[in-house]
């Protein structure tokens, strides 16, 4: 580069001439790294922190409400859980042949409703029998309404024949039953019910009960044991 040199500066070098600064002009609202703030962002952002807290605030306070109903209710109800009895028994044929069950059975069950508020609506009852977990025959039961603290008797009746295939295990099973005249069968009630608490009713309810029984066979008017009354499982599913 070569050497700038003016006269009036006596032949005196002082560096190449600083060139004046440049002028910058900057546009808000157009690229750049700067920023703006916008009051309608801010505005935007409040109102959906607030509806966000009420909305949380609201469900709180409903399921707290909830929550002190179900408390009051039970504490004026106290509901307590049905009882269901298999008090009777009676078998008077049951012969395993050729992949085909015949059988004749009659059970007697009582359910007991000891709560002293609550009735309950029985809307539809179904009576379904198994043996060695195969099951055999349903039937279905006269629907009833039962009261506060009382008792209801119930028949169900299991008579014909049937396909039912049982495995190498299921068949010795059989034989020792038949060998001792007692014979493994469950009996269980797939209900759908309703509860009265005074002038109230609830939604329905699909409860299932469970009765496991061992039951003797009478043959010829002699019989192979003694039933014994079983209470049955309660499942409220």
């Amino acid at each position: 580069m070569g050497e700038t040199r003016q006269p009036h500066l006596n032949g005196a070098y002082y560096g190449p001439s600083i060139p004046p600064p440049s002028k910058s002009y900057h546009r808000p609202g157009r690229g750049g790294s700067g920023c703006c703030c916008n009051p309608f962002s801010c505005c935007c952002s409040c109102i959906a922190n607030c509806i966000c807290t009420c909305i949380c605030q609201i469900v709180f306070t409903i399921l707290v409400i909830v929550g002190i109903i179900v408390l009051v209710c039970w504490l004026i109800f106290r509901p307590n859980t049905i009882k269901f009895y298999a008090t009777d028994a009676s078998l008077t044929e049951f012969n395993f042949n050729n992949n085909t069950l015949h059988y004749n059975l009659a059970l007697n069950l009582t359910i007991r409703n000891p709560n002293k508020r609550i009735g309950i609506y029985y809307d539809r009852i179904e009576a379904r029998a198994f043996y060695e977990g195969q099951r055999f025959d349903s039937v279905t039961l006269q629907p009833f309404y039962q009261g506060h603290k009382s008792t209801h008797s119930l028949k169900a009746e299991f008579k014909g024949q049937n396909v039912v295939l049982l495995g190498n295990k299921e068949l010795s099973n059989y034989n020792n039953n038949k060998n001792s005249g007692m014979y493994d069968i469950e009996v269980i009630l797939y209900l759908r019910t309703r509860l009265k608490f005074g002038f109230v009713k609830s939604t329905k309810v699909k409860p299932k009960i469970e009765c496991d029984l061992k039951i003797p066979l009478h043959s010829n008017g002699t019989s192979s044991g003694t039933y014994e009354s079983k209470r049955c499982d309660f499942d409220w599913r």
